[in-house]
């Protein structure tokens, strides 16, 4: 137990210094002002495509890595990183950066605290949720499966939940891999929708113009209907 607070009070350190060297480093560059302008978006969306055209590769080789430090050790989650990927990249380069680089991401945060949180996990979590430990049982990748495609708990819990279970560390990452791909497709369409916007833009487009647009209506609408979907399908999951 006592080493178990250890590990959690240097995990809470390091996310916060990490966290905090960031915010440093970022607002010495970037005033405030700036970054919530309009001009700050138009001017930085095309840095990035003149980089992506340069040199494609090696951008999307940069992003994939900076998405599974997203996930670990940063413990972001899923869906700023979507819409970059899709602002940077369009659609399809996008979702499939994105998609792998935070199931690598995940796969580590996974692995890590089979090692170091399990204990705690199950002292904390093992109780609310025993009735998937038979379900796991039953078919550990089907179920896992369906367990990253519903959702439902916040990313960097998910991540770690399966501890309990002792899934195998490869039906974790195909399980991911797979189950994570409708909403971060949507995630990243709304990026990709938002950096056509701001190109077809030259001043600030009004809210309405920019729900109404088909690269933003579409993907949101389906997004939307996705989380109905998920949401029925927990009751089912969670519950039984």
């Amino acid at each position: 137990m006592e080493n178990t607070k250890k590990i959690k009070l240097f995990i809470g350190l390091f996310y916060l210094l990490i966290v905090c060297l960031f915010l440093y480093f970022f607002f010495s560059k970037f005033s405030l002002q700036e970054i919530t302008s309009y001009d700050f978006l138009r001017d930085n969306r095309s840095y990035f495509i003149e980089i992506k055209k340069s040199n494609l590769f090696l951008i999307s080789i940069i992003f994939f890595v900076l998405t599974i430090l997203w996930v670990f050790p940063f413990l972001g989650f899923g869906s700023p990183v979507a819409l970059m990927g899709g602002f940077i990249f369009g659609k399809w380069i996008g979702t499939l950066i994105v998609i792998f680089g935070l199931s690598i991401g995940a796969t580590f945060l996974y692995v890590f605290g089979n090692y170091f949180l399990k204990n705690l996990i199950r002292e904390k979590f093992l109780k609310k949720f025993h009735n998937l430990e038979i379900k796991f049982k039953q078919s550990e990748f089907i179920y896992l499966l369906i367990y990253r495609f519903i959702g439902g708990i916040p990313w960097q819990l998910s991540c770690l939940l399966p501890t309990l279970f002792n899934v195998k560390v490869m039906n974790f990452f195909f399980a991911t891999l797979i189950g994570i791909i409708p909403q971060i497709f949507l995630a990243v369409s709304i990026g990709s929708g938002l950096e056509k916007i701001i190109d077809q833009n030259s001043s600030v487009p009004g809210i309405t113009d920019i729900i109404f647009s088909p690269e933003i209506y579409i993907p949101l609408s389906a997004f939307f209907i996705l989380i109905l979907i998920t949401i029925f399908l927990r009751n089912f999951f969670y519950k039984n």
